[in-house]
């Protein structure tokens, strides 16, 4: 799964989370990276949506680990508090990894060495006209 997208509204973002979050299964890890307001929460909106979740998603940046329930559990963490491996690993984050709901992780490059082989990066950027670039790569690759 390699693909890339311009998203050029929030709404686009939502639409294009969902379809991601459509190819999803239990124990899959999606790692969002991309500065502060690119649209990563808006995108894990999406995915939640296909799972049915029914929940206001907000971001963990100060809970860390929050926990939605649909037709598959979705665990949003937020790394940017974190200040490495160890301290996810200390809040037993690795559980939520390899569980059987989808993680998606904002942030992911601050524990990348703690994400499977199978991760799916997802790279939001912030375009000149304020459009974002959505780019999508497996660990497979």
């Amino acid at each position: 799964m390699n693909s890339r997208i311009v998203s050029a509204s929030p709404d686009e973002t939502r639409a294009f989370g969902e379809r991601l979050g459509r190819k999803l299964g239990q124990g899959s890890v999606v790692a969002l990276r991309g500065a502060l307001g690119a649209g990563k929460t808006c995108l894990v909106k999406g995915i939640a949506k296909s799972l049915g979740i029914t929940e206001e998603i907000t971001s963990p940046t100060y809970t860390i680990i929050c926990e939605y329930t649909g037709s598959i559990s979705l665990y949003h963490i937020d790394a940017y508090r974190l200040s490495g491996m160890d301290d996810f690993t200390a809040l037993g984050g690795e559980d939520y990894l390899y569980g059987s709901g989808v993680s998606v992780i904002e942030w992911g490059e601050r524990i990348e060495k703690c994400l499977p082989d199978t991760t799916i990066f997802v790279d939001i950027e912030i375009q000149e006209s304020c459009a974002r670039l959505i780019t999508v790569s497996d660990g497979t690759v």
